[in-house]
């Protein structure tokens, strides 16, 4: 009998000994200085400029909207669906129509 728990014993002590390799135990957090860099460029002025500058600048600069490849309407409204949808941007379905239409004539695909 004791010759079938001793395997059992040396595998246990082997998964409970920490090993050397074992990463220390945090003991300070330090937070990253990080500059980001920021734009108070807006959309250019235009039908639906409003409701895009209202609704988009919080999370996005405009030179990183205006910088996506062009899309269709289809696409585009996928876009603004998923802000909505998945990432809860407060937009109301008046806005998000003009946000669309103003994306379609600044980024639509030809």
């Amino acid at each position: 009998m004791p010759r079938a728990v001793l395997p059992m014993v040396a595998v246990l002590a082997l998964v409970l000994l920490p090993h050397p390799g074992q990463a220390a135990t945090i003991t300070t957090l330090k937070s990253p200085k990080l500059d980001v860099p920021t734009s108070d460029a807006m959309f250019p002025a235009g039908p639906g400029s409003d409701a895009i500058n209202n609704s988009c600048l919080a999370c996005h600069s405009a030179d990183h909207v205006l910088n996506q490849p062009s899309l269709s309407r289809e696409a585009w409204q996928e876009v603004v669906n998923k802000m909505i949808t998945a990432y809860k941007a407060p937009i109301g379905a008046d806005d998000a129509k003009a946000i669309v239409d103003y994306l379609v004539r600044t980024k639509g695909a030809s």
